[in-house]
Order: C-alpha cells, then structure tokens, then sequence
C-alpha cells in the first residue's frame, strides 16, 4: 500500500535523523560533541594521502637474507648431528642459494647425506662429490617467504602505529615489496628512520682475552667476532665480542625513554625467560663487558659488576631525547625478520591536499546542481522529493563513512560523485512507471504504488550487480582503488534507502494532506 505504517515512517525518520547526527562532526569545529561515550559521535571521516597530506613509501624486504640466515641455522644443525656422529667435514659460508658442507672423509660422504637429508623436512639435497648442498623445496620456499612478509608487515605497523598517526596504509605489493601510506606526517624522515632499520637487538659477551686491534694482528679467538661500535664517544671504535647470543631481543617485552643522572636513556624489560635468562648470565659473568648489539653495531657495552635480576635493564649511550623515543619505539615494535630497503619515497604536501578537495568538492556540487535541476525540469514536485532523498543520501554516506572511520581519498571522492548521478537512478524508474500507470487509466493512489512495486525488481538487480562489482574492487584492487569501492559500495545502500523509503514516505505524506485529484508528473 501506498501509505506507511507509523513504525515504519518513525523508521525511516529515526535513520534520517541519525544520519545528520553522525554527519554533522564533519561541517562543525572539532570537540563540538562530546566522545567520552562511544555511541556518541564525535569522529569526522579520516582523509587520504592525497586529500590531507602525508608521506608515501615503497620499501623492499630483503628475502635474500632471510634465506641466508635460515640456510646457515641448518648447517648449524647438520655440523652439530655430523659431529655427534665423529663425521669430520668443514663448512662454507652460506648463501641464499643453499647450505654448504664439505666432508672430509669419502666413505663419511654417504652417512653424510642421509643425515643431511632427514635434518629438516621440505629439503632437497645436490653437490657433487663431497660437497653437500641443502636447499629448501618450493614449497618451503614460499612458505617462508610468505611468512617473513607477514612478519614485516606487523611490525611496520607497529611502528607506524607508535608514531601516533591515524587510519596508514599498510599493503603488501608483489612478492616483496610493502606499501606505506601515512597521512598526516609532517616529518617524513622521522617515518624513514623507524622503517630503514632492523632494530634486530641482542646481548653478547665482550672477549676479555683480546682486544679487537690484537685479533686482527694475530687472528680471532675461536667462537668470536669483531663488531663497529655505534658510539666513538669512549674511544672504543670495535668490540671483540662472543659470537653466542647470551640473550635474544626475541625476550623483550616494554622498552620506555628515560632519563639517568640527568642524560637521556632507555629501559627495557624481558619476560620472565629472557629475564632469568639475564639474571644467570650476569651473576656468572662479574667483571666482564656486556655488549648490546643493535643491527650488527655494538651501542652500549657496560661492565657487569654485580648480578641484574628482575630482567631489567637500562641502555645509556650519547642518545638525544628523540634518539631515545625512537630506540624505545623501534624495541617495543620488535624487530623487522630481515633488512629493507627504500625503494620509493614522495611526501605530498598539505596544500596539493587542499586543492584535490577543492576541486572533488566543486566537482560534486556541479554534478549535485546539474542533477537537482534535471529532476526538477523533469519530474516536478516528484522531482523536488528526489532531490530531498538526494541530498538525505549524500548526509547518510557520510554518516556511515564517520561511524566506520573510513578514509576518504581522490578517488573515493570520485566515487561519492558517481553515487550522485546513480542515486536518482530509481527514481527515474519508479516516476516513469508512474506515468505509465497513470496514462493507462489507474487511480493516482494505485498508480504511485504500482510503480514502486513494478520498478523493485529492476532496481534491485541493476543495484545488487553494481554492489557485486564495487565489492571485486575491493577485494582485489590496491589502495586508491579500494577507496573508490568503499564510497561506491556505501553509497548503493544508502541510495536503495532513500530513493525508495524516503521518497516513498513523503509522496504517501504528500497525497495523504493534499488528496489530489490529478498527478502532473
């Protein structure tokens, strides 16, 4: 029937009235409502890059590493079974191109291999002669590529997310490569030193036999390496330090800027492991050098003098208070699996901002004018309530938009002003039903109702087969893509309510009050 019930007039006003509500925090000053309450609004819509600004990154992880890292691990477990085994051979330095073991003695080589091939699943064996080369399968492979992505992505997101910025963009792009969009970012070098270090951080012991001058006049001790220190500031330009992690970074779990007599520094603390851990290395290591290594540089290497239980500690250096902020950031964020590179890096100022809303909103304030005034020269007094629902839909897209704290972009803008032109879509539909109804003699009250109802399934279908596509962008589109299907999508519901409820609503309104007794449409 033509005329509402009451619930479902009260409804559809209730919606509208919600919809200004919520959409109103985007023409009023920030703080106008109140947002201690979460059902309260409060929220304007979060701008884009290239609507508010901010910088833009495309960073590569180095997967080479990875593998490198991995494929030595291995041969650290396969040298350790041969040796259990009294299997001599002589290891080479591996490659992201597979682990490499000599044996020594030809009739160990057979034994050899059949350890090497049980040491991990997914592996493949190849060398010729002696030579043992253990490479992962591809199945392996990817599986561990795909996991050291993954990886890098959390903790780029971490770290961006400790900057306080709102709504980055955070995407993987290709089989290495991660996109970084973060609006709003004024200091985009800031934002190039959280994501250009590893922040891989763990504590070994300093040799006390030599220094590092003397092991490379005379050779290194077995088992040590020679690292640069990250501050000249003592004098000390290398360290010769244990190869053997006393304590992994893996085990930190906070780690705060402070201060200490006055000098910026930063504390950290170790779960319960890494904290016994720390405990029992600094108890039985009194008198030695313990040196923090952080990305292949030793930053502070402070001498043990009395046991540290409670897995505290605190980390002193020649730290700036951003230094230190930083240090801590990168810490609590944990550490990237492997080393990336910048590949790309563009900051996009406020004032290009400013202009792509600019011209978006003259954009869709054009096509709202060329709209409003075709459906008024076509359809009259129906046309005025298309116009109204029009504008209903516009607020309601916003709204959503607020509550969801979706970003708006360029071409989200685009899509709102293609929303525009789609949501008089089924008016046209149903007024031109309406006519037809009309000239083949029906009541005005039946005409307007059988236009709605015969015009449903057209709508219907020509909405739901915009929503399916709006949805594929979504799915599979990259950044800018996605924010032209966000507002597509938004604005498909919001019209199919509108156009049909709201227009509905004040044509039933409008006939019930007037009683017309002829419909100029």
């Amino acid at each position: 029937m033509l005329y509402f019930t009451k619930w479902k007039a009260a409804l559809v006003l209730l919606v509208c009235a919600l919809g200004v509500i919520y959409a109103a925090p985007n023409f009023l000053p920030s703080g106008t409502f109140p947002t201690e309450s979460s059902y309260l609004p409060g929220k304007q819509i979060n701008l884009g890059l290239d609507l508010r600004g901010g910088s833009h990154m495309l960073l590569e992880v180095d997967t080479d590493s990875v593998l490198r890292e991995r494929y030595d691990a291995l041969a650290d477990a396969i040298r350790t079974e041969l040796r259990q085994e009294q299997i001599r051979n002589r290891p080479r330095e591996a490659t992201e191109n597979g682990a490499e073991i000599t044996i020594l003695r030809p009739e160990d080589v057979e034994k050899a291999r059949e350890i090497a091939r049980t040491a991990e699943p997914n592996t493949e064996l190849s060398g010729e002669g002696n030579n043992i080369v253990v490479t992962y399968n591809e199945v392996a492979y990817r599986e561990l590529i795909d996991r050291a992505i993954a990886q890098s992505l959390e903790v780029v997101r971490r770290r961006v997310d400790e900057l306080g910025t709102t709504e980055p963009s955070i995407q993987r792009q290709g089989e290495n490569r991660i996109v970084v969009q973060v609006p709003g970012l004024d200091d985009p070098s800031r934002l190039r030193a959280i994501l250009g270090r590893t922040a891989k951080m763990n504590f070994h012991l300093v040799n006390n036999e030599k220094t590092a001058a003397d092991a490379r006049a005379t050779g290194l001790p077995p088992g040590t390496m020679i690292l640069p220190s990250a501050d000249e500031g003592d004098g000390i330009r290398e360290y010769l330090i244990d190869r053997r992690i006393v304590v992994s970074g893996d085990n930190l779990v906070d780690s705060q800027p402070t201060f200490s007599d006055g000098r910026p520094v930063v504390s950290f603390r170790f779960d319960a492991a890494g904290g016994a851990r720390f405990g029992d290395i600094t108890s039985k290591n009194s008198g030695r050098g313990l040196a923090i290594v952080l990305d292949g540089e030793v930053i502070s290497a402070p001498r043990i003098n009395e046991p540290i239980l409670g897995g505290n500690g605190i980390i002193t250096g020649q730290f700036s208070v951003q230094e230190a902020n930083d240090l801590s950031l990168l810490l609590r964020a944990g550490a990237l699996p492997a080393p990336m590179q910048i590949l790309e890096e563009r900051s996009v100022g406020p004032g290009l901002g400013q202009d792509s809303v600019e011209a978006g909103e003259f954009a869709a304030v054009l096509g709202l004018v060329f709209v409003i005034a075709f459906m008024v020269i076509s359809y009259g007094r129906f046309g005025i309530y298309a116009d109204i629902a029009l504008m209903m839909n516009l607020i309601l897209v916003l709204a959503v938009m607020s509550v969801l704290q979706a970003t708006l972009t360029l071409p989200g803008i685009a899509g709102i002003v293609l929303t525009v032109g789609m949501a008089v879509d089924a008016n046209v539909l149903i007024f031109e039903r309406i006519r037809e109804e009309r000239r083949n003699g029906r009541s005005i009250i039946n005409s307007i109702d059988a236009g709605y109802r015969s015009a449903m399934s057209t709508i219907l279908d020509a909405n739901i087969t915009t929503l399916i596509a709006a949805l594929v962008l979504f799915s599979f589109g990259s950044g800018p893509i996605k924010g032209f299907a966000v507002t597509l999508a938004i604005g498909i519901i919001t019209s199919m309510f509108s156009a049909i409820w709201l227009t509905r609503l004040l044509i039933a309104t409008w006939v019930k009050r007037s009683r017309p007794t002829e419909l100029v449409i």
